[in-house]
């Protein structure tokens, strides 16, 4: 199943949603407004805190509702909404389509950009080659 590109708005709903589980749209709303998620958040860490209305909420949640990016629940006049996709999901999805858009579809030339704009500590370096040990061997047991 293909997973909808969720907008900016609806990745931080999303990971509110992954954070603290089922919740109302109160409780994303507040969440969004609560200055130590938004000291998380890299968007809003680039300039200064914004408020988030009550019904931009509501209304990018319905958007995501009818997307299939989050599913909900009745519970007397409340809705309960709940991620309907998974953060891995969503984030091998969102990864995929920038290396496919910006780096042609290369891994490498995503990984060889990283690395030369990021300096390693010896411990990433170690985490780094026992990843590139692992695929090795996922490899040779997928050719075997």
């Amino acid at each position: 199943m293909a997973i909808s590109k969720p907008t900016e708005s609806e990745l931080e709903v999303l990971q509110v949603l992954w954070e603290s589980g089922p919740s109302t749209v109160r409780q994303v709303n507040d969440q969004l407004n609560d200055p130590q998620t938004t000291a998380r958040s890299t968007r809003r860490s680039t300039g200064a805190p914004r408020e988030v209305g009550y019904t931009t909420t509501l209304k990018i949640m319905q958007i995501m509702f009818e997307k299939g990016l989050v599913s909900r629940e009745e519970d007397g006049r409340t809705h309960i909404y709940t991620a309907a996709v998974s953060e891995q999901d969503t984030q091998s999805a969102l990864l995929q389509q920038f290396v496919d858009a910006t780096y042609r579809g290369s891994a490498m030339k995503l990984v060889m950009q990283a690395l030369g704009n990021h300096e390693a500590s010896p411990a990433e370096i170690d985490e780094i080659k026992m990843l590139l040990a692992q695929l090795e061997q996922n490899q040779s047991n997928d050719d075997a």
